[in-house]
């Protein structure tokens, strides 16, 4: 009898030593779970969107993810002529956020970008357009959001003497067809804050302003429509639409840099060549946004200009990003077999191809702008690293497109 209980104890003991055991396993799965997924989520990201520079200092803005909650805050940083931080604000106002757009007014800064407000935003994942103006020590003058449709941003902002003049975009965030005016914005502040006037144009889904130009009291903007047409569009100083031109077939950026060589416009954007393929591009149109002629980085790779400048020589220079496999034998497209790399193009007048130079890093580098300044080249961007994370970057390039410095 004594032995019977004692094999059923044993049996239990057995049955409960094995439920432990599964508990144990399923407790250190989860915990290793949650560390792999913590880690993945925390990864570090610190980018810049754009620059700008005098003889006294640069600026950058763009975002990072450096705070408890992970989220993405939009940052602004000012340098002095040496390149050394003198600042770095996030903006803690909300959820995530970022700036695109930056420019000088004297020695105040303002940024343009986007923000989540509200829990509900955040929830749904819907951005409001944002300005921010600060003074020369990095503290708050002004901060205002705007709003059209369900997601709306700021992509650059222009000064001029009665305010600033800001490109965007305010679309609905399904596919839903809605009466409301939206898609690509134009707008004016004044130096306070105040909005002054609002001008939209082309889809209410899709349609984004990426970047303007101010020539002979003359706002270009430039951007996409719908179904990746680019587009130009010329108004007067008070908003008032005067023409436009657009360009089959680009990609869902469209246009998104601007500069200009006396009469002519210069723009920046990709050739679409097919659903998979597309090649770097530079356009140029007159001042009634009459087509002059283009050129094409031709490359194996998928390429795209983003930004350009203008040299003291007249030289067009652009910067953009190239897009390639890293297992050139593995054809499949897939997030773990593509590399990006930045790329720097120089140009005449005549859209000639002078030069164009791959940075050829090892890791992932996106370059968003450049500036010109003492005949050398500033780029601004963001590359990745061996653990994931992401680092800020300035590359400082001479006139024959080599590298001179690196530094973040």
């Amino acid at each position: 009898m004594a032995t019977k209980k004692k094999k059923k104890m044993l049996k239990r003991v057995k049955y409960l030593t094995i439920i432990c055991v599964i508990i144990l396993i399923a407790e250190i799965l989860f915990v290793m779970y949650s560390l792999l997924f913590k880690n993945k989520e925390s990864l570090y990201f610190d980018g810049i969107n754009a620059l700008i520079t005098n003889d006294s200092y640069y600026v950058t803005v763009g975002s990072n993810n450096d705070n408890t909650n992970y989220y993405e805050k939009a940052k602004v940083s000012k340098f002095n002529s040496k390149r050394e931080k003198t600042f770095e604000k996030l903006y803690n106002v909300g959820y995530n956020s970022a700036f695109f757009g930056v420019s000088m007014d004297e020695d105040n800064i303002v940024a343009v970008g986007s923000y989540e407000k509200t829990s509900t935003d955040h929830k749904d994942s819907i951005r409001r357009a944002l300005i921010v103006k600060y003074d020369n020590t990095g503290e708050i003058v002004f901060s205002k959001d705007f709003k059209l449709l369900d997601n709306s941003k700021f992509t650059s902002v222009t000064t001029v003497n009665d305010g600033y003049l800001i490109t965007g975009q305010s679309v609905y965030k399904n596919t839903k067809v809605g009466t409301k005016d939206g898609g690509a914005i134009l707008l004016k502040y004044d130096k306070d804050g105040n909005l002054l006037w609002t001008k939209t144009y082309g889809s209410s889904k899709s349609a984004i302003f990426n970047d303007l130009l101010i020539v002979n009291d003359t706002i270009y903007t430039v951007g996409m429509d719908t179904n990746n047409v680019g587009v130009i569009c010329k108004y007067d100083l008070e908003g008032n639409f005067i023409g436009y031109n657009d360009f089959k077939y680009t990609d869902d950026v469209g246009f998104s840099g601007i500069t200009n060589i006396g009469d002519n416009i210069y723009i920046s954007g990709v050739e679409r060549l097919s659903s998979t393929k597309t090649r770097a591009m530079i356009v140029r149109y007159d001042l009634d946004c009459n087509y002059i002629n283009q050129v094409s980085y031709t490359s194996k790779d998928s390429t795209r200009y983003n930004k350009l400048a203008v040299d003291e020589h007249n030289n067009i220079i652009a910067i953009g990003i190239k897009t390639s496999n890293k297992n050139t034998k593995n054809k499949t497209r897939t997030a773990d077999n593509v590399n990006y790399d930045g790329i720097i193009g120089k140009y005449n007048s005549d859209l000639n191809e002078v030069t164009v130079v791959n940075y050829g890093d090892d890791r992932d580098d996106y370059f968003t702008d450049i500036q010109v300044k003492n005949n050398e080249y500033l780029v601004v961007g963001y590359s990745s690293y061996e653990d994931g994370s992401y680092l800020s970057k300035f590359i400082r390039y001479s006139d024959a497109l080599k590298v001179l410095e690196v530094g973040s």
